[in-house]
């Protein structure tokens, strides 16, 4: 491999390019994702237990209706937040794109007879119905790694999707200490692990947009054979009128702010996070 493959390929790109393949689907590393998970004690590809257990009370709690409720969870992954919701004797759909996630979802939910619908694909694309529940839960910040377009994309769906009166809660990271955000350079080789089930090297780097409030984390994956992989997540920042002004365009209103759901711990917990639930129109 020449040396200016490894300098093209680790330059600043151009807002929103596109990488070269996605990691949620892929079948070796959506089962490392699976099992990031799965343990209560990081917060990668879910949050700590702890957290996912006290963001759930706080989300039930703050339901001005005691009845049962119809809830979608976006992006439920293996059914942390869904599990709680079912057990509180809510009726539960989970959609998830990664079909790992999916199985183990609905293993769970059999082994501990939770009536739980799972459907695996991306809900982007999945048909969500109109008017059919009382909530609908986007947890995780994923609303931040979209790109605008998707954004625009599913807040449409999810309008359509909530009853009359029905209650859209969501996490979104503030936009605040963003260069301390940013991830050092880092090369690593592996023999095999989370990227790759053979021999690797991976050149992992971030990048800011600080007109646009963006920061890209990319990973370029070089196997042994000299094939380059790259992954790039784009994560969004945002204020509360931003947060607004987005939510309204969609018919949105009650829209309310709560930064301390999660514990302070570093520069993605505490007040980094802004917690945001609103009331369709």
């Amino acid at each position: 491999m020449k040396i200016e493959e490894i300098v093209n390929i680790t330059k600043k790109p151009t807002l929103y390019e596109e990488g070269t393949a996605f990691m949620w689907t892929d079948p070796h590393i959506s089962k490392q994702l699976l099992d990031v998970h799965l343990n209560p004690d990081l917060d990668l590809a879910s949050r700590k237990k702890t957290a996912i257990e006290r963001t759930a009370r706080w989300i039930l709690e703050n339901q001005n209706s005691s009845e049962k409720l119809n809830i979608l969870d976006l992006g439920c992954g293996p059914g942390l937040y869904t599990e709680i919701f079912a057990e509180n004797g809510h009726n539960v759909t989970g959609i998830d794109i990664s079909e790992n996630s999916i199985d183990y979802a609905l293993k769970s939910a059999e082994r501990k007879r939770l009536n739980i619908d799972y459907r695996q694909g991306s809900y982007l694309d999945i048909d969500l119905g109109q008017e059919k529940y009382d909530l609908i839960v986007l947890i995780f910040t994923d609303l931040g790694v979209l790109l605008p377009n998707e954004r625009e994309i599913l807040l449409e769906k999810i309008s359509g999707a909530l009853k009359k009166g029905g209650v859209f809660i969501f996490d979104v990271l503030k936009d605040k200490n963003l260069r301390k955000k940013l991830s050092p350079k880092t090369w690593n080789v592996s023999n095999a692990g989370f990227w790759k089930n053979v021999p690797y090297l991976a050149l992992s780097e971030s990048f800011l947009y600080e007109r646009e409030r963006v920061i890209l984390f990319q990973s370029a994956i070089i196997d042994n054979e000299e094939n380059i992989t790259t992954y790039r997540f784009w994560t969004h920042f945002f204020t509360h009128k931003k947060i607004i002004e987005m939510l309204e365009k969609y018919g949105f209103h009650n829209i309310g702010f709560k930064d301390d759901v999660l514990p302070e711990s570093d520069l993605w917990n505490g007040d980094n996070v802004i917690f945001t639930k609103c009331v369709r129109e």
